[in-house]
């Protein structure tokens, strides 16, 4: 009999336990109902924007940040987090199509981006997401050359300079096998795009025999490195250029080397594993809103493809940077990064051999 208060007791208190466990448990199901899980680039997000998102509609936002579509690539394939959204470049979200690691979008969800991305914009986007269907243009833009004026001998309008001995141990290359061959690829004459052994065998001895005069194969690094002053000249995406010609006046930016170069579209897609799409079809709305688009451009940099935000910005001001508009004449030399199937493996290969000793 004295063993029965202590066991109602005892029974109380599991019952408060688990009633506490479940009503926890509901409180997390209904927090998840009410949030979106993002994977994209470093600082290609304002944090005010995200907010202000938050604030509008109640759902809470995760960020993750990646650096490469590479890194991207496989964390969304095996699974390892079931994101959202995501904000590929063009070669990259046509190889997760091609996959199957997207899906559809329900335009019916999308009246902003309907009524004010671009149709040149989407046209473009066409040639690696047909028919738009997995895709909204987000930032675009070219891969081009950041020098010192201080450092670096009269104007650089040439990928040609980077392989130059008199900027030893000056030069910031990409870490990235695409965009570190489409410059050697260029200066030959050749597609960004090839599939020829030969032609990779060529780029790949220009790259070697640059080695002893690159400083370090980075990404975000690239940027602080020129801003600071410790290298002469680095490869960098055309973005990235506006803030670090305000950081450092005695920078220069050559957004479209005469050879021709890498012109670059990221567009937000929604993997095929998304808990939240009904979420994710209001982030990207919200996004391609007029006042919200122009107030990202302030504090990410890349151009867009939003006619709304640019009305906002002004035209005149918008267009007067060489960096959002470059001439048709270096428009004509680009080309736009495809994904190459099981041949992307030939360029990923040979990109370790030569970083492997560095």
């Amino acid at each position: 009999m004295k063993r029965l208060p202590i066991f109602l007791l005892l029974l109380c208190f599991m019952t408060a336990l688990f009633t506490a466990g479940c009503d926890s448990f509901a409180e997390e199901e209904a927090e998840g109902e009410d949030t979106l899980y993002i994977y994209s680039w470093g600082d290609y997000l304002d944090p005010d924007v995200i907010a202000q998102f938050e604030e509008e509609t109640g759902i809470h936002v995760v960020l993750d940040e990646f650096d490469t579509n590479e890194s991207m690539y496989p964390r969304v394939k095996e699974g390892a987090t079931s994101y959202d959204l995501i904000c590929p470049s063009d070669y990259m979200i046509q190889k997760m199509a091609e996959n199957g690691l997207l899906q559809p979008l329900d335009y019916s969800q999308l009246p902003n981006a309907r009524k004010y991305i671009g149709e040149d914009f989407l046209k473009q986007a066409e040639s690696y997401d047909p028919g738009n269907r997995y895709s909204i243009p987000y930032c675009w833009g070219t891969v081009g050359l950041m020098y010192n004026k201080k450092l670096v001998h009269g104007d650089v309008d040439s990928w040609s300079v980077l392989f130059d001995p008199a900027y030893k141990d000056g030069i910031l290359m990409q870490d990235s096998a695409r965009d570190a061959f489409m410059i050697p690829l260029r200066l030959m004459g050749d597609s960004m795009n090839t599939k020829d052994p030969s032609e990779l065998e060529a780029a790949r001895d220009m790259l070697i025999a640059q080695k002893p005069l690159v400083q370090a194969y980075g990404v975000d690094d690239i940027r602080d490195k020129l801003a600071s002053g410790e290298a002469a000249l680095g490869v960098i995406y055309s973005g990235e250029a506006i803030n670090l010609l305000k950081a450092n006046p005695d920078l220069a930016f050559c957004p479209a080397p005469k050879e021709g170069t890498n012109l670059w579209m990221d567009g937000w897609v929604i993997p095929k594993q998304a808990k939240h799409v009904e979420n994710a079809h209001k982030f990207i709305d919200f996004l391609c809103r007029g006042d919200i688009a122009a107030m990202n451009y302030e504090y990410v940099g890349y151009a867009i493809p939003n006619t709304a935000a640019i009305d906002i910005i002004g035209a005149d001001e918008y267009n007067a940077s060489p960096v959002n508009n470059p001439s048709q004449e270096a428009l004509d030399h680009c080309e736009v990064f495809k994904y190459l199937g099981d041949d992307t493996k030939l360029y990923d290969q040979v990109w370790t051999e030569i970083i492997s000793e560095f």
